[in-house]
């Protein structure tokens, strides 16, 4: 799985988990639960993973959703 988009902004999760699942796209919110060790304070970002096969296509997908600025690197 590849990691491409991390951020602690919950509703940029929600939308990019609807937009990726609508397409079709599996994919992993990572570190979800780590508030539970941190506090609750908002210090671990949230990781969004997909299959390595998807990552392309979950891109192209945000890109053009105006997700760019969010998107790990490469």
């Amino acid at each position: 799985m590849l990691e491409i988009l991390r951020s602690n902004d919950l509703v940029l999760i929600s939308a990019v988990d609807a937009l990726l699942t609508s397409a079709g796209i599996t994919l992993l919110v990572a570190d979800t639960f780590a508030s539970a060790i941190e506090g609750s304070i908002g210090a671990i970002p949230r990781r969004i993973l997909v299959a390595s096969a998807d990552a392309e296509r979950a891109r192209i997908l945000l890109h053009e959703a105006g997700f760019d600025a969010e998107l790990r690197p490469q």
